[in-house]
């Protein structure tokens, strides 16, 4: 019923899934070959495709992966009385899966039509599929980590049903103090507190992750007794904060016309570091101080296409990116300021289109999710 729904989730849903889009929409601008994603070599064009770029992708939507996760940990944890691990993994995978496979096969043979892949690339993506994401479908990395969340929820649920606020604040302050792992890794030593070259899993491993963020979802939603007033002062001032690190270190370290490794440009865009987590704690928080008592119908079925409009968003968005930039970076027939957010929204309109007419389908749920 709509009295039962939680109605930022839902606002917060729909821009989360926008801000996915707003992400893809950026890396056109940096990406050092041609198929319109970051890859492993980033180079950026000119001093307006440094600035805006660590606006849109690093300032404003760098939040978008972390806010999906506190959103699913928010809405599912605890687990309801009475529930099993194995009915709570039916649930979940059977709401997820179909679609993810469905699409994955859709990546591998549809670039096929307009000549984007070869067959044999098709057919190495096909063989993947069991291990990883095809090619063509770098977004689909996120369903990994989403998947261990799920995995895990059965199994910290108790914990957090019997823990006090005191307790999960301490694990909170251990997961932050990991989040700093990234900058670690990179400026200080490759290995640290017992990682080598036969031991992958660090002193925090086990508390640190997207774990981190399902446990603040929970400390949100049952222990943080803020005000409205409070909720949005201090959600302000640590999303601007977060932000605005996220967004600084984008534009420091990029210098237009130089090839460099994208994991250097992106040195402090990795989701779990503590400049992604602030920002993605001060709009979490801002979005929960929201008064509003019901949704309106476009957004509640926006927010429920938004798993199937994130599935396909790849292919709408590089044709349309292509059309608005018109074949060189450095001079998109739109101004880079422009360019981003209307090949974002532009993208974001036509899945929506496309999911909502699929929707219609009989059988649907199997391959968008709604």
């Amino acid at each position: 019923m709509e009295k039962e729904r939680i109605v930022f989730a839902d606002y917060l849903r729909v821009l989360a899934c926008f801000l996915v889009m707003l992400v893809h929409a950026s890396e056109n601008f940096y990406g050092a070959d041609t198929s319109g994603l970051a890859g492993s070599m980033s180079m950026l064009a000119t001093e307006a495709n440094r600035f805006w770029v660590a606006f849109y992708d690093g300032f404003i939507a760098r939040t978008c992966v972390p806010l999906f996760m506190v959103l699913s940990a928010f809405l599912l944890v605890p687990m309801k009385p009475g529930d099993t691990m194995l009915g709570f993994y039916r649930r979940r995978f059977l709401r997820i899966l179909p679609p993810v496979a469905c699409f994955m096969l859709i990546y591998c043979f549809l670039p096929l039509a307009w000549g984007g892949m070869t067959w044999e690339q098709s057919l190495a993506d096909l063989k993947l599929i069991p291990w990883n994401f095809p090619s063509m479908a770098g977004h689909l990395w996120f369903i990994y980590p989403l998947i261990s969340l799920y995995l895990i929820i059965p199994v910290v649920s108790p914990w957090l049903e019997k823990a006090g606020a005191r307790e999960e604040l301490v694990f909170l302050g251990i997961f932050f103090v990991s989040t700093f792992l990234p900058f670690i890794h990179r400026f200080i030593t490759p290995e640290v507190w017992g990682e080598c070259f036969w031991n992958g899993f660090t002193m925090l491993w086990y508390c640190s992750g997207y774990l981190g963020y399902l446990v603040l979802a929970h400390y949100i939603r049952f222990h943080l007794d803020w005000d409205r007033g409070r909720r949005l002062r201090v959600g302000a001032i640590c999303f601007l904060a977060g932000a605005a690190f996220t967004g600084w270190s984008f534009w420091y370290k990029g210098t237009p016309g130089t090839l460099i490794e994208t994991p250097a440009l992106e040195w402090a865009w990795e989701f779990c570091t503590p400049n992604v987590l602030v920002a993605t704690f001060g709009m979490f928080l801002m979005f929960s101080a929201m008064r509003r008592t019901s949704v309106p119908s476009c957004i509640v079925s926006l927010s429920r296409m938004s798993f199937g409009m994130y599935l396909m968003h790849l292919l709408y968005l590089a044709p349309i990116a292509k059309l608005v930039i018109g074949g060189d970076v450095a001079n998109p027939l739109l101004p880079v300021w422009v360019a981003i957010p209307v090949i974002a929204v532009a993208t974001f309109i036509c899945c929506a289109v496309t999911t909502k007419i699929l929707s219609y389908i009989p059988g649907s749920k199997w391959v968008i999710g709604v």
